[in-house]
């Protein structure tokens, strides 16, 4: 007799950590609240990964504004864990490492963002100095 494995009975594919590191909301607000260091430039594969790593004080995120020179081509808003999210992208000099987070009602969120590209021993202090106080 042979058996069939069904979907259900496999493992779920293993993902990877969310390279992320956040500050606590503070009443005075930061111009940087985190860093995120993503694996890729693919904001569609990345940013569901974000979202779902952030801390829940911060609610849905409703929309994202994101450099163009840093991310893939990206639509005007994608659906994430069954709401839809609005991306903005700006080309400016300023925010070029940045990441935007914004949830109505609750403010807003900046994140610096590391380039994939860069090594850990580059990454780590950038990280750290972005959440000291």
């Amino acid at each position: 007799m042979t058996s069939t494995a069904h979907p259900q009975d496999r493992p779920l594919p293993v993902q990877p950590a969310v390279r992320l590191r956040v500050m606590p909301r503070e009443a005075i607000p930061r111009r940087i609240d985190g860093a995120w260091w993503p694996r890729s430039r693919d904001l569609m594969v990345e940013l569901p990964r974000l979202l779902a790593a952030l801390p829940p004080s911060w609610g849905h995120i409703a929309a994202v504004s994101v450099h163009t020179s840093m991310w893939a081509t990206t639509p005007g808003r994608v659906l994430i864990a069954n709401r839809v999210v609005r991306l903005h992208r700006t080309s400016g000099a300023h925010g070029r490492h940045s990441i935007c987070l914004l949830t109505p009602g609750r403010g807003r969120w900046d994140l610096l963002v590391l380039p994939p590209e860069i090594d850990r021993a580059d990454a780590e202090p950038l990280t750290a100095s972005a959440v000291a106080t």
